[in-house]
């Protein structure tokens, strides 16, 4: 009877996209069968949205956008005209699953709102980082959207993160949910653009933001920020911790991600990334040119004209994100070498003496925790038309501004 090494490594995922094979090799070891559920996803992108962008192709721009509107914004009416998947997508995506409880996400709201500051750095310095180690970096290298419009999407991803930790920010007609549902749909819509685009190799890298990749991301963006904000000094209890999992678990969803790649607890979040990283390739030259350009984006992001001021905060994010990814990755991403010892020791003193003064004056603390809300609101997009439901016509960001 064979035992697990005599299968071979590729046996079980058929039609393996040809990046991931010495990957997937070395994953196979650890969790064979986790491996096999990610590299799979490699090859699905999102069924149920994709089929709305496939019938949406044939209708104009004026009413594809009405319909998405009146789809995200709840006005069922506006729908009675528009195609059947279109109204099945909405349909399906209107209630919420039975295990989420909308009262279980207050207390990962209030933690995220009490550590801001901190959960914004991790997620800019660490965790957006290494979502862009891996091969999601073809598609937005591709297209551009990070590339040549790096501060704008910076603010997006950051306005997502602070909507949907807003109380209530996940009920069906908070911004946390349409922006979640919007996000899912213009995946969808440039997955469609970049199957079609010759710039897109399917036997190397698989589907364009593939069911895999949006896993990894959701799996990133929850227990690896849990782990990263937590070495930077934030402290949460088992009820937080969980909260917060539940608010991204629901985030997932909304977003596609499917059912067998839905983590529930942060060991689930961090299993997955681990096994997903030991899958993907070693970053490409897009990863490095993403990475970095996402950390020169941050100083203009918090608003800072000095050059010698950007320069400044730009070598301690660097500095900062170097210790929290470790050296390994930072050298495969070309950072500049920098001795990191002590760094992140020094922000967890400044993070317990914060901590312990505002103990000692709870209205200090109040004052500090309203100016960090400012200051996360600063960084995050928000137009006065509000959310913007028009999606790409184009394959690449500079024929498509303001998306």
């Amino acid at each position: 009877m064979p035992t697990s090494s005599d299968v071979a490594p590729h046996q079980g995922v058929p039609d393996m996209p040809s990046a991931y094979l010495n990957g997937f090799a070395e994953a196979a070891r650890a969790d064979r069968e986790l491996a096999e559920r990610y590299v799979t996803a490699t090859r699905i992108g999102d069924p149920a949205a994709d089929a709305v962008m496939a019938e949406l192709a044939e209708f104009d721009e004026a009413r594809v956008q009405g319909w998405i509107r009146a789809g995200i914004e709840a006005d069922p009416s506006a729908l009675a005209d528009a195609p059947p998947a279109t109204r099945a997508f909405f349909a399906d995506i209107e209630a919420a699953p039975a295990w989420f409880d909308e009262a279980a996400v207050l207390p990962g709201c209030r933690a995220f709102h009490r550590n801001s500051e901190m959960f914004i750095g991790a997620f800019v310095a660490a965790v957006l980082v290494e979502g862009f180690s891996t091969l999601i970096s073809q598609s937005f290298s591709i297209t551009g959207r990070v590339t040549d419009q790096g501060v704008r999407r910076l603010k997006q991803n950051n306005r997502h993160l602070v909507e949907i930790f807003l109380p209530g920010g996940l009920d069906r007609h908070g911004d946390g949910w349409k922006l979640s549902v919007r996000i899912r749909l213009l995946h969808a819509r440039i997955r469609q653009l970049l199957t079609h685009s010759a710039e897109w190799d399917a036997a190397a890298w698989g589907t364009p933001l593939s069911a895999a990749h949006m896993a990894f991301a959701t799996a990133a963006f929850s227990g690896l920020l849990l782990k990263r904000a937590a070495m930077l000094g934030v402290s949460l209890s088992d009820e937080e911790r969980d909260s917060f999992m539940l608010i991204w678990r629901y985030a997932g969803h909304l977003m596609g991600v499917p059912e067998n790649l839905l983590i529930q607890s942060q060991a689930d979040a961090l299993r997955l990334v681990e096994i997903g990283l030991l899958c993907e390739p070693a970053p490409t030259l897009e990863s490095v040119i993403l990475s970095n350009g996402l950390i020169n984006s941050a100083p203009v992001v918090a608003g800072i004209g000095s050059r010698k001021e950007r320069l400044s905060l730009t070598g301690k994010i660097y500095r900062i994100s170097r210790a929290l990814i470790g050296d390994e990755l930072a050298d495969q991403l070309n950072y500049p070498p920098m001795n990191t010892t002590g760094t992140l020791a020094a922000i967890r003193l400044k993070n317990g003496l914060e901590k312990l003064l505002h103990r000692i004056s709870p209205s200090l603390g109040g004052k500090r925790r309203a100016s960090q809300f400012q200051t996360m609101l600063s960084v995050s997009l928000y137009a006065d038309e509000g959310i913007r439901y028009r999606l790409p016509g184009e394959l690449h960001a500079e024929r498509d501004a303001e998306l």
